[in-house]
């Protein structure tokens, strides 16, 4: 079996129009549509948005003296680890 990938916006709900493909009369496929979510609502990535979450502050009990430093360290850390 073969695939090909086409990208497309749906212009009418309900509706995807493909041409183009290398497909002769007769032939049987398979299709699988595989969409993108929907956004509804953005809420922003704004600085007021952030400290309102709860990741600022989230590692305030660990013993952290350097940020950069200790930022370099896990993601070392996740480079060199073994899956």
């Amino acid at each position: 079996m073969q695939a090909f990938k086409i990208m497309e916006i749906v212009k009418k709900d309900g509706e995807l129009k493909m041409s183009g493909l290398p497909l002769r009369k007769g032939q049987r496929v398979e299709m699988i549509v595989m969409t993108e979510p929907l956004i509804t609502e953005s809420i922003g990535a704004t600085a007021q948005n952030l400290l309102k979450s709860k990741i600022v502050g989230l590692w305030k009990d660990r013993p952290i003296e350097d940020s950069a430093m200790y930022a370099r360290i896990l993601r070392d850390e996740a480079q060199d680890r073994v899956n």
